[in-house]
């Protein structure tokens, strides 16, 4: 007697972490190897260059594989790489055009595909946009290293139900559709991007709520007049701004203070925010009275990123980082976590009621995309 498909699932379920197990269970009947497949291409992660030119192949040329295939993960070489091959002298070799015609056909089959990400941040070439040609799938998340041409704008444009965007590049290009219409990119939330242009050409007049960027300028006048255009940008939102992570080339004190003022001088941006950095932590005590001032006008702020690396000693002891998030916490009675940046290390606590809690392994990168 055959088992019925919800227990051959629940099997596949248990053993899904044992690959060997998962490929012994296809071979033991029909209704095992619907179940084992559905476990084994619903996510894919593709590294090896051989292994994804294999892959893709399969996937090209066989529908209802493809169509098991929910998130796809692209990766220009292998995580494990010597770390000789990852010195700044080390330049990856160029993909050969069997690579990308096997990935664009993959692409084009995968029409269930909800999560892609292309990983090629590590060199070579990534104006490979073209790949994206013909694909009908309506993509949630989308991590993209590839370079903005308009391959790239055509492709976002027919995604309507994107939510979660991360682009390594951006260029303003006048072709049809434009990016400035609601239309492009309606249901978008959570962008992350290198350049803050892209935050300024995509936030306005779409739900954008979280968001990660960086400065351009480094010279205080022009960094001013770029902070000015960002939030702009901002108010124009469709939704309340529920986190706001800012990177520079350069961390200062002054400009930090003046970055703040800006933003909790519109309610528009500071009602809802709940997470903000990464923002200098003052050393003198008034302008550290005047930085705490500046966030109590931040009445649902749940975490904060602050950087501390002008400070002598540096506070990174267990210790004193307490007695800093418990001053903190004097100010903001609402934050519940702080991140401190001290030169390249990150630092966190968490508040447990009134106990302070140094978490070593906690991570940091994600905090403005979950508070």
């Amino acid at each position: 007697m055959a088992l019925p498909p919800d227990a051959c699932s629940l099997i596949v379920k248990y053993v899904t972490d044992s690959r060997s197990t998962l490929v012994s269970l296809c071979t033991v009947s029909k209704l095992f190897q619907v179940a084992v497949e559905r476990a084994l291409y619903n996510t894919l992660h593709l590294k090896d260059y051989d292994v994804t030119v294999s892959a893709c192949a399969v996937l090209a040329r066989t529908p209802r594989v493809a169509n098991l295939v929910i998130a796809l993960s692209v990766y220009a070489q292998e995580e494990d790489s010597d770390e000789d091959e990852q010195s700044e002298s080390y330049e990856p070799a160029e993909l050969p055009n069997d690579y990308w015609n096997a990935l664009a056909g993959a692409l084009r089959s995968t029409t269930r595909l909800r999560f892609l990400n292309l990983f090629f941040s590590s060199g070579g070439q990534t104006d490979k946009a073209w790949i994206l040609g013909g694909c009908t799938f309506q993509l949630r998340t989308f991590h993209c290293d590839l370079v903005w041409d308009v391959h790239l704008q055509s492709f976002l444009a027919t995604q309507a139900r994107l939510s979660d965007l991360y682009l390594a590049d951006f260029q303003s290009l006048t072709i049809t559709p434009p990016i400035s219409t609601s239309a492009f990119l309606p249901k978008l939330t959570v962008l992350e991007c290198t350049f803050s242009e892209a935050a300024v050409a995509l936030v306005p007049d779409r739900p954008v709520c979280r968001i990660k960027t960086c400065f351009t300028h480094s010279k205080p006048e022009e960094k001013r007049t770029e902070l000015q255009i960002i939030a702009a940008a901002l108010r124009q939102s469709k939704r309340r701004l529920r986190a706001l992570d800012i990177a520079d080339s350069e961390y200062n004190v002054d400009f930090s203070l003046e970055l703040l003022s800006h933003l909790t001088s519109n309610q528009s941006l500071c009602q809802e925010l709940r997470y903000i950095g990464t923002l200098v932590l003052p050393v003198g005590g008034q302008q550290r009275l005047e930085f705490y001032g500046y966030l109590m006008r931040l009445p649902q702020l749940r975490c904060i990123e602050v950087d501390v690396s002008d400070w002598d000693p540096p506070p990174t002891h267990a210790a004193a980082l307490r007695a800093l998030t418990h001053e903190l916490r004097l100010y903001c009675p609402t934050v519940t976590t702080v991140s401190y940046v001290y030169q390249f290390d990150r630092h966190l606590v968490r508040l447990d009621g009134h106990l302070a809690v140094y978490d070593e392994d906690g991570l940091t990168d994600t905090l403005w995309r979950e508070i």
